[in-house]
């Protein structure tokens, strides 16, 4: 149960309110968001500046979304520890913040690449455990609203990390001085980490406050979702519900019909639809959706539940036949229809792992989850940059087919719309 605290989540011991602490954190991420999404912006053409084919540019980016998420199945289970997740949280905010500003002085294709990838370790590395700090401050505020907020403040930096990147290609012609200019937003994300992490050493304080005390609310415990009571045995870790892997497999065929903005980025620039300058702006107007779209699914989270991730295939099957299209307004149309499912992919999917999962799991939830669609996405990127370089309709068909396929377990998981003390 909730207890009746103010809207903005005060707890009694904490030296931040819930809300304050998420808003800070988000500042936190959007400034690293403008150095990695900066950076992400121009990484197709980028690539395909140093000699990257598409498939490989394709293979790359993948595997950096890959790195990203499978190896939080590794820091996902460090995170469980509650006085790792800290360590965990700055070491990874700090590799991106000192990857990133490196492509800048960098003039080999397998340099660039290992880059490409160190970025991603770092987001791999420290995920969970800022989701799962996340979660803790959320109990005192409603999951969906709490990773909504976070990742609207999270786009803001992705639209103007993009837009800085944009303006020092235009002036410069190359891209080394806009990957150099995104260390001013690295440094300043990680001075204000520091302060967060010394006001708030313990942020499990917000979901402890959230919890009655058993001589206030004497009865027997709530059981794990999808485990028999009468099989738990005091001690135990509890197994995770069957709702969380069908939700992991809906999640995971999803995201192998993703294309990453890499590949859309270098169809862009190959096809001769956008100047190389123009489409780190378009990025940042895909962020812009990006935040939106974040926004509107987090309110309908907490209100209709999961059901919401029906709009998550239908949006990924729309890409393709826009996005790589040779019209140039298709192809914005179908950036922009991609930042509105990356909006509902990175919010919404985060908060429905927070309520399938058991609370003092959380943390190899994460991990599990995204090591499973992270799998899934970068054997994806293989097919569709093998799908790319020989037919673009039978890449959008393909993903069509796939998107279709993730309707129907979507159908098998059967979701809940939350009670009304979590909406």
């Amino acid at each position: 149960m909730r207890t009746s605290g103010s809207a903005g989540g005060t707890i009694p011991g904490a030296p931040l309110t819930a809300i304050r602490f998420i808003l800070v954190f988000g500042i936190v991420s959007a400034l690293m968001d403008m150095v990695y999404e900066g950076a992400r912006s121009v990484t197709g053409p980028y690539l395909g500046a140093l000699g990257a084919s598409a498939l490989l540019i394709s293979v790359v980016t993948g595997a950096g979304e890959a790195v990203a998420l499978v190896l939080r199945l590794v820091f996902g289970r460090l995170a469980d520890r509650p006085g790792l997740r800290w360590a965990l949280a700055i070491s990874g905010y700090a590799l991106t913040a000192i990857s990133v500003p490196l492509l800048g002085i960098s003039d080999a294709l397998w340099i660039a690449c290992l880059l490409v990838l160190a970025e991603r370790l770092g987001k791999a590395v420290r995920s969970p455990a800022k989701d799962t700090m996340l979660a803790e401050a959320g109990s005192a505020l409603g999951q969906g609203k709490a990773f909504a907020l976070h990742e609207a403040l999270d786009q803001v930096g992705a639209l103007v990390g993009p837009l800085l990147v944009g303006v020092a290609l235009a002036l410069s012609g190359s891209y080394g001085p806009g990957f150099l200019l995104l260390a001013v937003p690295g440094i300043a994300a990680m001075l204000i980490l520091f302060w967060l992490r010394r006001r708030v050493p313990d942020p499990a304080v917000y979901e402890a406050a959230t919890v009655q005390p058993a001589a206030v609310s004497p009865g027997p415990q709530p059981a794990t979702p999808g485990v028999d009571p009468a099989q738990a045995v005091p001690g135990d870790v509890p197994p995770m519900p069957r709702q969380y892997w069908v939700y992991a497999a809906f999640s995971s065929l999803t995201m192998f019909g993703y294309a990453t903005f890499g590949l859309l980025s270098f169809h862009l620039v190959a096809a001769g639809l956008l100047p190389p300058a123009l489409v780190p702006v378009l990025y940042a107007g895909a962020m812009g959706v990006d935040a939106v779209a974040a926004l509107v699914s987090g309110w309908l989270f907490d209100r209709i539940g999961l059901k919401v991730l029906l709009a998550l295939p239908v949006l990924a099957a729309a890409v393709p036949w826009l996005g790589f299209s040779n019209n140039t307004a298709a192809a914005v149309v179908g950036v922009l229809v991609w930042g509105a499912a990356m909006g509902v992919q990175e919010s919404t999917m985060r908060a429905g792992v927070a309520g399938l999962a058991p609370a003092v799991r959380r943390g190899s939830a994460y991990g599990m989850f995204t090591a499973c669609y992270g799998l899934a996405w970068l054997a994806g990127s293989f097919v569709i940059g093998l799908l790319y370089e020989r037919s673009i309709p039978a890449l959008a068909i393909t993903i069509t087919l796939i998107q279709a396929a993730a309707l129907g377990v979507f159908a098998v998981l059967r979701p809940h719309a939350p009670s009304s003390e979590t909406a």
